[in-house]
């Protein structure tokens, strides 16, 4: 009898067990949101069509680069390109941005946003289209001009997007709110549009939603934050004096490099002993210039000095120990009082991507490309001027987008490999096709997992 019933248990429990397991699984694998997954064949067919359009309307972004508030040439393709599906499009806003609106029904209003800019980088990949541009910046210096930043890869994807979403104008219904922002690079762009009316002029959004592109992930990888993003960011200006003479009778003077390098230095102890070791706080003087000759001691030094850091209550501490550093050599050396300027035009404020928008979206992306493919970060003491957007209670999301192929990835990691180059870089370069049809299609789906599907 005992034996009989163990070999009937064993029956029920080979009958069971595939059942338990797809049961498991099915809760396990995140899918697609059922209303979306009608159209997910339909979102990949459009985004497919235009690879090869959306792939040389990059190539021209990143062969003609413009700098931050200098978009003119950018902007007027970006317009002409959202007139031509429908948009309703105002330039002009924030100097520069672009606002570009379409309704379609009742619904939630989305905004998805995209930056212009370029950087001051002469560019060095070798492509065949890299670019060759240079111009002057704004203060009369010749720079080159260079998308090391991926925003021409932000562009196309946007441009993507949009064209997806019109094509499906049938299957959803809201409003769309696509900007174009200049000045990311420098933090103001986004200051400068809503300041211009923003929220006013144009629909107020329930969403905000942008991407990055991602210098270090493999095309097929996302990478994501809940929460704090990126860091809150300031430009101090500081201007040491002193009292200039002969190198050969420092006696005669006041040192103001002496006075500079012991401020650096001490900038660094507000870091590792006046800030709470678990806070992150990052104070890098990326900019020192003083003299012109090896025997003249000088009346001033110039320092330009960028302050990550994750919260007001630390960016107020941190920027009052600086000042009070720098006031404070100055009265110990009995030199004229130092001109100590936080910039305010480029302060950047920090990220937080909202808690619930992004685990929607996240889900969205692990039931479209595995959970594997969603990358958690870490937060960054990058900044990012898209965190404005959160302005008036307005839920923001902002994920990343692998740029770079299998096999570069897969060499830089290789023991011994050349590490890939970072944002920024003159030798950044993302490969373009793959990497925005993934970032068009993901960017289509998080607006339409917003909006009421008909």
């Amino acid at each position: 009898m005992a034996s009989h019933g163990l070999r009937s248990l064993a029956v029920i429990c080979c009958w069971l067990a595939p059942l338990i397991s797809s049961l498991v699984a099915a809760d396990d694998s995140p899918v697609v949101p059922e209303k979306l997954q009608p159209l997910l064949k339909n979102v990949q067919t459009l985004v497919e069509a235009e690879s090869d359009s959306l792939e040389a309307f990059y190539k021209d972004l990143h062969s003609n680069p413009e700098l931050s508030m200098m978009e003119e040439r950018t902007a007027g393709k970006l317009a002409r390109e959202m007139r031509s599906l429908g948009f309703e499009v105002t330039t002009g806003v924030g100097k520069t941005g672009i606002v570009c609106v379409l309704k379609n029904g009742d619904g939630p209003t989305v905004l998805v946003r995209t930056d212009m800019d370029a950087l001051p980088v002469i560019e060095k990949t070798k492509l065949p289209y890299a670019s060759t541009v240079r111009t002057r910046d704004r203060s009369g210096n010749e720079v080159g001009v260079m998308h090391a930043c991926g925003h021409d890869i932000h562009m196309s994807c946007w441009i993507g997007a949009a064209r997806t979403l019109v094509k499906l104008k049938g299957k959803w219904s809201g409003t769309l709110v696509f900007i174009g922002q200049p000045g990311e690079e420098i933090g103001t762009g986004a200051r400068l549009m809503l300041a211009d009316g923003l929220y006013e002029k144009f629909p107020k959004p329930d969403y905000a939603l942008a991407l990055h592109a991602d210098a270090k992930l493999p095309i097929g990888q996302i990478g994501y934050s809940e929460g704090l993003a990126m860091a809150n960011v300031d430009t101090v200006e500081i201007v040491v004096r002193g009292k200039g003479g002969h190198g050969a009778a420092p006696h005669t003077t006041v040192d103001p490099i002496i006075l500079a390098a012991k401020i650096v230095l001490d900038f660094q102890n507000i870091v590792g002993r006046e800030v709470d070791p678990l806070e992150p706080v990052v104070i890098t003087v990326g900019s020192i210039h003083g003299g012109t000759k090896s025997n003249i001691i000088p009346n001033d030094v110039k320092l330009q000095v960028t302050v990550r850091t994750a919260s007001d209550p630390i960016r107020k501490q941190v920027l009052e120990a600086m000042e009070r550093i720098v006031v404070g050599h100055a009265k110990t050396a009995r030199a004229p009082e130092p001109t100590f300027l936080v910039d305010t035009n480029e302060f950047t404020p920090a990220l937080y991507n909202e808690t619930k928008l992004t685990q929607k979206t996240v889900s969205l992306f692990q039931g479209l490309l595995g959970s594997n493919a969603l990358i958690k970060r870490n937060p960054s003491m990058g900044g990012e001027d898209f965190a404005r957007y959160a302005r008036g209670g307005v839920p923001i999301f902002m994920y990343f987008l692998g740029t770079i192929d299998q096999p570069r990835f897969n060499a830089a990691n290789q023991p011994g490999g050349t590490p890939l180059p970072s944002m920024h870089a003159d030798t950044y370069f993302p490969t373009p096709a793959p990497s925005i049809r993934l970032g068009s299609q993901t960017m289509t789906l998080a607006v339409l997992n917003l909006l009421p599907i008909r």
